[in-house]
């Protein structure tokens, strides 16, 4: 068995069943097992018509190293992530995300959602998960028990807010019929708001769009019927309901980096000189008013297990990444789409104004979003790039590819971790600004890569 394929930098992750199916499973739950040497594990999935039996020939191999395994079912990866500190024990979340539906895969964790990586134990799962495949484990099996953590998760998301404070707003949901259906209800409930779902039957074929809200064309649907239905806001989910994008009342989307800014200035409010987190490639609105709110900025590489890293250290109480996802030291230090929804949700039940309004001072520059070049040896094209912009006085740092800043521009450019890709971020004050600072970069990484 080639285990290439599928073991990712964070996760387990291909296409069923040529790639990742019950035999691979069966012989990752072992392996997993072994690695973890607890008495149990927790066990969840999406939507995905595979995933039923994945869980079980998983929980299947789990069982066969002695290891009880609690099943709480259909879940989104926050809620499994909270349950793996709500009750305790490693998890196994079965879900390929956004991908697309002949994907599956699993995301693995320790107790009290502790990332599990390259570098953290997934490659002696891996080379473990080679030998189960070829020698199953056998043996007599541990139990396999239900579990029922979503009361306990929905009172948990509500803390993060004063419930007191919100009030009437009507919400258009977009849940791509992936897990944010099947949370989003269970948290609204019972809240002030009028809430439209759309796309909201679990679907792991994603029969009306695919569930990666990044993509601009999977957000058309969502705008439309925010701006036909007056609301006040959108969310748009992505397939395991982990993160969430904004559209304001006009249907514009609002970035990763503004929201991110928006967060940290509600838990700045509610932790006054707390530490707050933002990755490499956020926009600079957010470390000036993480200081204007009077927080400390730590500015971290891109990817969770960075960022859970530099949150224990620091105590962080938030951490922000342009790409949607939001870390938050009191959920474990683990990311969420509804607990940033509901914060933003009590802003603007707060704020006298629509959207739109609240966001304008949170908006202060124009980024180019994330531009893909496919060269044949990305890390000397960094390198080359990195002498060239050095030459121009530009301001360096290299915590994650380069950074390259110019007072009134920057960009960043990093390897993918995947392909033979690099990934280009810029910023500038105005969009003409970005556009031609972009070509700029652009043309460079051309004549050098």
């Amino acid at each position: 068995m080639d285990t290439r394929a599928i073991f990712k930098a964070y996760d387990v992750r291909g296409t069923y069943p040529d790639q990742i199916n019950e035999r691979v499973c069966r012989a990752v739950g072992s392996a997993f097992a072994d690695f973890v040497k607890t008495p149990r594990v927790v066990v969840a999935r999406d939507m995905r018509p595979s995933g039923d039996s994945l869980v079980e020939a998983f929980s299947e191999g789990a069982r066969s190293r002695g290891v009880e395994v609690v099943d709480i079912g259909l879940a989104s990866t926050d809620l499994l992530y909270f349950a793996t500190g709500f009750l305790d024990a490693p998890g196994a979340m079965f879900t390929a995300s956004h991908n697309p539906a002949e994907y599956n895969g699993i995301k693995l964790c320790l107790s009290g959602a502790r990332p599990i990586g390259t570098e953290s134990g997934l490659s002696e799962i891996e080379a473990a998960t080679r030998t189960y495949y070829d020698a199953p484990a056998t043996g007599e099996l541990a139990a396999l028990v239900p579990g029922d953590v979503l009361q306990a998760w929905v009172d948990h998301v509500h803390s993060f807010v004063d419930l007191t404070r919100l009030r009437s707003l009507r919400i258009v949901a977009d849940t791509a019929n992936g897990m944010g259906g099947f949370v989003a209800p269970k948290v609204f409930a019972g809240l002030p708001f009028e809430v439209e779902l759309m796309y909201a039957e679990l679907d792991g074929t994603f029969p009306n769009h695919p569930a990666d809200p990044l993509n601009p064309d999977n957000l058309v649907d969502l705008q439309a019927r925010l701006v036909e239905s007056g609301a006040d806001i959108g969310l748009a989910f992505d397939g395991d309901a982990d993160r969430v994008f904004l559209i304001d009342e006009t249907g514009r989307p609002i970035s990763g980096s503004t929201t991110t800014a928006l967060v940290a200035a509600s838990l700045l409010a509610k932790n006054p000189g707390s530490t707050i987190l933002y990755n490499v490639i956020c926009s600079k609105a957010v470390p000036e008013i993480i200081a204007e709110r009077g927080g400390v900025g730590v500015r971290t590489r891109v990817g969770h297990s960075f960022i859970k890293q530099v949150m224990a250290e620091t105590n962080a109480v938030f951490g922000g990444e342009h790409s949607g996802h939001y870390y938050f030291r009191d959920n474990y230090r683990a990311d969420s789409g509804i607990i940033t929804a509901m914060l933003v949700l009590e802003m603007l039940s707060t704020f006298e104004g629509p959207l739109s309004q609240m966001v304008e001072p949170f908006e202060r520059y124009v980024a180019s979003g994330e531009i893909n070049t496919r060269v044949n040896d990305p890390a000397a094209a960094v390198i080359a790039v990195r002498e060239a912009v050095r030459e121009h006085g530009a301001s360096i740092d290299e915590l994650d590819g380069l950074s390259a800043d110019y007072g009134d521009w920057w960009f960043n450019l990093r390897p993918s971790n995947t392909e033979p890709l690099l990934r280009l971020n810029v910023e500038a004050a105005s969009v003409e600004e970005c556009a031609r600072h972009t070509d700029e970069v652009l043309a460079l990484v051309s004549q050098l890569a």
